[in-house]
């Protein structure tokens, strides 16, 4: 199953636009989250040579800016699109989306967007003080489960954790996108590292995941201490780039 990097802070073309926020594609037709800007996102997107057409569905981590911005731009150019979207987003959103003619549904548990590709459901976290409703992306492969995170606000292990409860029998080969660390671990240091970004690369090692992808709102402190934890199995993300997951 192919990854394709649509958005994000880094690019491997300048002619690419970059910004904050993350937007991935998965087999062509299943798009996790849509960056800040929807006219950089579709502009991307056919530079990429990425047919919209092929796109069935679309998952929203979770109802910030930088990760709903390019969505409304999509539903403009492609009407009916499924818009999958945690319960606890907020009504603007829901009502926006219905507006201009997409096809909401709300994942309250585990739910299978396409053949194996699953979106996790709501999984709680804070954000600022208050609650924050985010899904992850998990797909199936023959290398073991993905797990692509948007932004991590519930906490990146809390996240693995919940997948491997709902995949209790299946090995985690990979976790990539944002986990929230930065400019929060880095300022408190252990042998030259950030001691709790060090803590939670090495507790993803002893929970079994093979390699990591950190990128978005990691940090790029955050995103060096995995890379030293991880080495060969640390994975780099830039728009522009396609893998095999």
């Amino acid at each position: 199953m192919k990854a394709e990097i649509l958005f994000d802070k880094e690019a491997i073309d300048k002619s690419l636009h970059t910004g904050w926020g993350v937007s991935f594609l998965l087999n062509q037709e299943v798009l996790f989250d849509t960056g800040e800007n929807g006219c950089w996102l579709l502009e991307n997107m056919r530079s990429l040579k990425v047919d919209i057409d092929k796109i069935t569905a679309v998952v929203i981590s979770h109802d910030h800016w930088d990760h709903t911005g390019g969505l409304w731009e999509l539903l403009k150019n492609k009407e009916g699109l499924k818009v999958y979207a945690c319960p606890g987003f907020g009504p603007e959103f829901k009502k926006k989306v219905k507006k201009l003619k997409g096809r909401l549904i709300e994942t309250e548990k585990t739910t299978e967007i396409a053949e194996r590709i699953f979106a996790t459901g709501e999984i709680a976290g804070e954000y600022k003080g208050r609650y924050i409703s985010e899904q992850a992306l998990v797909a199936r492969t023959e290398k073991g489960l993905t797990v692509i995170t948007g932004c991590s606000h519930p906490g990146i292990i809390k996240i693995v954790k919940q997948v491997k409860k709902d995949f209790p029998h299946e090995k985690i080969h990979l976790v990539f996108g944002g986990f929230h660390l930065i400019g929060r671990y880095i300022s408190k240091y252990m042998g030259g590292y950030g001691r709790k970004a060090k803590l939670i690369a090495e507790e993803l090692k002893k929970m079994g995941i093979e390699k990591v992808g950190p990128t978005h709102c990691t940090g790029y402190g955050a995103q060096l201490i995995f890379k030293h934890v991880y080495k060969d199995n640390f994975v780099s993300v830039k728009i522009g780039q396609t893998f095999e997951i």
